[in-house]
Parts: C-alpha cells; structure tokens; sequence
C-alpha cells in the first residue's frame, strides 16, 4: 500500500464523516464539503491503486 492509497482512504473516510455529520446538523454547506472531500479521497486512492498496478507489472 502507498501513501495516495493510505491519504485518499484517509480522506475518504473523513469526508464521509463530515457528510453525515452536516445531514445530522441540517449544514447544507458542511455535507457538501463533506461530499467534496470524500470524492476528491476516492480519486486520490485510485491514483494510488493505480501506482500499485503499474509497479507489480513493471
């Protein structure tokens, strides 16, 4: 496992957090974030998935 699969996890779960928290709160502006910030983790974690395929083919 690298460090953009381990960050974008990171993120992606801190993001889901965030989400669900602006839903408990009614913060339309605090779930989008939320929603943002776990998208953008995703993204980051495929580009590590990714870095780790390429170095097991190579």
């Amino acid at each position: 496992m690298n460090k953009d699969q381990v960050k974008g996890r990171v993120e992606e779960a801190k993001g889901k957090v965030k989400e669900a928290a602006g839903v408990i709160l009614d913060d339309k502006g605090m779930e989008i974030e939320g929603n943002v910030q776990k998208n953008v983790g995703k993204v980051q974690s495929g580009f590590g998935d990714l870095k780790e395929d390429i170095k097991k083919n190579n």
